[in-house]
C-alpha cells in the first residue's frame, strides 16, 4: 500500500514538473520491490527496478533542467524521436520475452513481463526528456499492468495503477497546456532535449 501511494504522489509530482517526482519515484519502487518478492511476477519486480534506476538518472536530468529557470519545458517529440522510442521499445519487448520464453523460471508470462518492463522504461526515458509522449506510454503500460496486477493478486496495486489512468490524463492535459506557454518554450530543458 505505502509503495503504490507513493507511486500516485511521484505522478502527481511528475504532473507538476515537480523534480521531487524523481527520488519519491525510486523509493515507490523499492518499497513494492519488498512486496513483490513473495509473489511470482517477475516482470513487476523488474519494473520496479527500471524504476529506481530510471529515476535516478531523471533526477539528474531534470536538475540540470531547471537549473536557471527553475522549472521544467516539456514538449512533443519529434517523429525521429518517437520512431526510436517506439522502435526501441518494441524490440526490447521482443528480446526480453525471447529471453523469458528460453529461461521460463524468470517469467510465467512472458510477453506480458517483457511488455511491462520495456514498456515501464520507454515512459521514464520520454518523462526524463520531457516529452509528453510519456504519458502514453504510461497509458500502454497500465493496460497491460492492471490486469496482471489484479491476476497475479495484487488487488491493491491493480486499483491503485485503475487511478493513475486518471492522473495521466490530467498530467497530460497540464503538460500540453504548457507546451502553449511561450515562457516555457524558451526555458531550459533537460539534456539532450531541444525546446
Amino acid at each position: 500500500m505505502c509503495g503504490n501511494v507513493l507511486g500516485l504522489s511521484a505522478l502527481a509530482l511528475g504532473w507538476r514538473r515537480s523534480v521531487w517526482s524523481w527520488p519519491v519515484q525510486l523509493l515507490s519502487g523499492a518499497v513494492l520491490i519488498a512486496a513483490y518478492l513473495g509473489g511470482h511476477v517477475p516482470g513487476l519486480i523488474g519494473k520496479q527496478l527500471i524504476v529506481i534506476v530510471t529515476a535516478a538518472w531523471g533526477w539528474t536530468q531534470w536538475q540540470r533542467g531547471r537549473r536557471d529557470t527553475g522549472t521544467i519545458a516539456v514538449r512533443f517529440a519529434t517523429w525521429p524521436e518517437r520512431a526510436a522510442l517506439v522502435a526501441g521499445t518494441a524490440a526490447g519487448t521482443v528480446g526480453l520475452a525471447l529471453l523469458f520464453q528460453a529461461y521460463p523460471n524468470l517469467s510465467w508470462s512472458p510477453w506480458s513481463d517483457a511488455y511491462i518492463f520495456v514498456g515501464t522504461l520507454a515512459a521514464m526515458v520520454a518523462q526524463a526528456r520531457g516529452w509528453l509522449e510519456f504519458w502514453f506510454a504510461w497509458i500502454a503500460v497500465d493496460v497491460v499492468g492492471v490486469p496482471l496486477a489484479f491476476d497475479s493478486g495484487y488487488s491493491f496495486s491493480g486499483l491503485t495503477y485503475s487511478i493513475y489512468f486518471v492522473l495521466v490524463l490530467l498530467g497530460l492535459r497540464s503538460w500540453w497546456l504548457s507546451t502553449r506557454e511561450p515562457r516555457l518554450q524558451s526555458a531550459t530543458v533537460p539534456q539532450g532535449v531541444t525546446a
